[in-house]
């Protein structure tokens, strides 16, 4: 089969990129194929799971058509630049247009070295590559921008990280894979041939409204600054946790991308911290929109020779636009509080009733997504306060915050919070169950259950019921890992 590959950023310049084939593996095993992504993508999936197509989604084969390449990028990496960074073990296979007419890339994480490897070995294990399927798949479903996981294969070899681990290559698809280190990579060499090159492309294939404007470079940077305020935004309205928000893990397309120590919250703490690399808590919860900031302040300055010639105007036009940033994400964070109680939104009393609320959370540590279903629950009338009340530690001050609660919330239909507070969110210790359950004993079970379970995150099914409780204690996750 021939996939109709149309590879744009193969075609820039030698500098932005360096050809590479994937690594051979022995024994290729399709574990899972994302049949509506590959639909979605007009990709044949009866091809793809096919002995041939297997051999393609594992980097065995070549499809026709397919430039494979490793981008190069630099990054801020907790705070600390590296020139460059590039695809030690992605390799980009090209580029498609999907049945909606959107240009997305395929890509496959694990396949082997690249000549930005540093001395890793290219590959991926199979508990990371679960990880990023599982949680992305969610945040797809969740209404988040996200990259998508189109299929994951075992090699039939193994991988040395602390212990031998299974091998796996993940297929993931992308709107892009350009981050705000790419532009750093060329600002780094002080490259504005290749800067005003890559903003281009940028504009063109993400923002064409920007070539519009009387400032296409400053357009473009307000763009990103939007979408990153609005991603972030989204992030803590379901508990998430990115883990590793270093500037190289920051897409210029406004998704999610890079899953390496994410979670999600159980108990409500801002101040939580996953991922056992980020010892200073850089990356917390509550951290996220001001980590944000700073990586787009990042991207500002590479755009500094574009915005305008004299460096000091330069410099006042990217502290305006990124003057934009805080507001535009708190427009967001409040105006998604207010949906997730039912209230209007219109007035500071809903914002000082959000306020409270997770006041309450935090003092009782109670569950983030539980308590909010528990309210949903209540307002959609399918149950009574005693669940919420117990959550919440049985607290007095719930009593008038009920009162004003339910008078703001009066004209909300129905059902209409359940709609956006889910059921279902990738709870870590599931994750870890299904990866322990994939690795010991070769069991997907519980990884093709729990894909079921956040296909559907805001739909309750009794079968389901016990994927939304949180963590026993001997359950809970205190940390995650990167995987490379």
């Amino acid at each position: 089969m021939t996939i109709a590959f149309d590879n744009s950023y193969a075609r820039l310049p030698e500098r932005f990129h360096a050809p590479t084939m994937p690594s051979q593996v022995p024994e290729p095993r399709l574990v899972r194929l994302n049949l509506a992504l590959a639909a979605e993508l007009g990709l044949d999936a009866d091809w793809l799971a096919s002995p041939e197509g297997i051999e393609v989604l594992a980097g065995n084969a070549v499809a026709e058509g397919s430039m494979p390449i490793a981008t190069a990028y630099a990054g801020h990496q907790f705070g600390q630049f590296t020139p460059q960074l590039g695809d030690g073990r992605a390799i980009l296979l090209g580029e498609v247009i999907d049945r909606s007419g959107t240009r997305r890339d395929i890509q496959l994480k694990g396949a082997g070295r690249t000549r930005f490897s540093r001395g890793g070995d290219g590959r991926a294990a199979l508990g990371p590559v679960m990880r990023e399927y599982i949680v992305s798949e969610a945040m797809a479903a969740l209404g988040i921008p996200t990259t998508r996981s189109l299929a994951f294969v075992l090699t039939g070899g193994v991988v040395m990280r602390e212990e031998a681990l299974p091998g796996a290559v993940l297929a993931r698809v992308a709107a892009s894979h350009i981050r705000v280190g790419t532009f750093q990579f060329f600002a780094a060499r002080q490259d504005v041939e290749a800067l005003r090159l890559l903003a281009d492309h940028v504009i063109s294939r993400h923002y064409p409204q920007a070539a519009r404007a009387a400032n296409s470079c400053l357009a473009l940077l307000e763009a990103v600054i939007a979408a990153q305020a609005d991603l972030v935004a989204r992030w803590l309205l379901v508990g998430f946790i990115h883990g590793v928000m270093n500037t190289d893990n920051v897409s210029i397309a406004g998704e999610t991308i890079d899953y390496g120590p994410c979670a999600f919250l159980d108990a409500y703490d801002p101040s939580t911290v996953f991922s056992s690399i980020d010892r200073g808590g850089r990356y917390a919860y509550d951290n996220q929109p001001s980590i944000a900031l700073w990586n787009l302040t990042r991207l500002a300055e590479t755009l500094l020779p574009l915005l305008a010639r004299d460096t000091d105007q330069a410099i006042a036009i990217a502290q305006t636009a990124l003057g934009a940033f805080a507001p535009r994400y708190q427009a967001a964070y409040d105006a998604g509080i207010a949906r997730k109680l039912g209230l209007p939104g219109d007035s500071e009393a809903d914002t000082i009733l959000g306020a409270e609320f997770l006041g309450l959370l935090g003092t009782h540590l109670a569950d983030f997504t539980l308590s909010f279903r528990h309210l949903s629950r209540l307002h959609a009338g399918l149950a009574g306060e005693e669940t919420l009340r117990a959550a919440l530690g049985n607290d007095p001050a719930l009593d008038g915050w009920l009162v004003r609660w339910r008078e703001r919330s009066a004209g909300t239909p129905p059902g209409a919070i359940l709609a956006v507070n889910p059921a279902y969110i990738p709870r870590n210790h599931r994750i870890e169950a299904a990866i322990e359950a994939a690795q010991a004993q070769d069991d997907f079970g519980p990884f093709e259950t729990l894909i079921a379970v956040l296909a559907h995150p805001f739909e309750e099914r009794a079968e389901f019921s016990r994927y939304e409780a949180p963590p026993e204690t001997h359950e809970r996750v205190i940390a995650t890992f990167c995987g490379t």
